[in-house]
């Protein structure tokens, strides 16, 4: 008998084929959804001009505003074509020049990044999470769970410099800060990473968290040294030790898959460019709120005046801009 291939067993072939079919379902589908939604604008342009009904031309208006809305978005979505972009992204915020003043606009980009995934209905979660000595933090890493998380998010690796009034300032003076974001896609369970366990040094801690919502109170803090690289991950947000070790192992794989991709082909090199100074002269982007109000992307010159709103979550015209400018 000749044996049967291996995706006739619901073997790791199989699910890679079913993975890709679904990838290229989700791809055709918007546009088959507008090209369904065109053919009911023509027959409703028809009654309008037959009718000359004032109602059902502002509801063919409003129809092809969101047509042009969804095409507009299919279009930034096809641009996404890196091997990585559908995949979630493990996002890393860390406090540069600035001190406290730092240590607190971490935690307002976090407040930002974490505001726009919920607009894009994106499941985020804190896996990482180390509190400043008087406020803000010191730095964290979260995950953004959806598609194309990465593709999106790949945008803001880079340092992300803050101008504004000190409120820790009793004279009220002006104060520039620095925080590096540092982007890297998840890796899928079907790309191999192999971790020889006795390359890790697998340390146990405190939660130096508050708790609450962002880490537990346990002793289950877990921290992994990837010895031959100086890798080091770490995990607190589960109550569970063997959670947080799955998970900082997940990261410590990607880690260590970004670390091959750059040395073998440097097709990162740009995305993951942050190791400069987190200081003066190497930002990609500024938030000025004093004495004007405005957010410039150095690298396109993308300017927004309306920092609240930015600050809000609003950032996709940002990434939008960037995007387009590399594609």
């Amino acid at each position: 008998m000749v044996a049967k291939p291996d995706f006739w067993e619901g073997g790791e072939a199989a699910q890679k084929i079913l993975k890709e079919r679904t990838s290229l379902l989700e791809s055709l589908s918007p546009w088959e959804e507008e090209k369904k939604a065109l053919e009911e604008m023509e027959i409703l342009l028809q009654l309008v001009e037959e009718q000359e009904d004032e109602q059902e031309a502002q509801e063919l208006l409003e129809r092809v505003r969101r047509s042009e809305e969804a095409i507009e978005q299919i279009e930034f979505r096809r641009m996404l074509g890196g091997e990585h972009d559908p995949s979630n992204a493990i996002v890393s915020i860390n406090a540069g020049a600035g001190g406290t003043e730092a240590q607190d606009w971490v935690e307002m980009l976090l407040r930002m990044y974490l505001r726009w995934a919920e607009k894009k209905k994106f499941d985020t979660k804190i896996i990482d999470i180390l509190p400043g000595e008087e406020a803000g933090l010191k730095n964290v890493t979260f995950i953004a769970n959806g598609r194309y998380a990465y593709g999106y998010l790949k945008a803001e690796s880079g340092i992300h410099r803050l101008v504004r009034i000190s409120p820790f300032d009793a004279g009220a003076r002006r104060h520039t800060s620095f925080a590096s974001v540092f982007v890297i896609p998840e890796i899928p369970d079907d790309i191999m990473v192999e971790i020889d366990e006795k390359d890790l040094r697998v340390d146990t801690f405190r939660s130096s968290g508050a708790g609450g919502q962002h880490v537990n109170k346990t002793d289950s803090a877990l921290r992994i040294t990837h010895l031959p690289t100086g890798i080091v991950v770490q995990c607190q947000n589960e109550r569970s030790q063997h959670k947080n070790k799955a998970t900082a192992l997940k990261i410590l794989r990607a880690r260590l898959y970004e670390k091959e991709l750059k040395e073998k082909e440097d097709k990162l090199r740009d995305l993951h460019n942050t190791k400069k100074e987190i200081a003066w002269g190497s930002q990609i982007r500024s938030y000025i709120m004093h004495p004007y109000k405005m957010v410039k992307d150095h690298r396109t010159n993308k300017v927004i005046h309306q920092v609240d709103r930015v600050m809000d979550g609003e950032i996709d015209e940002l990434i939008k801009t960037y995007l387009l400018s590399t594609s």
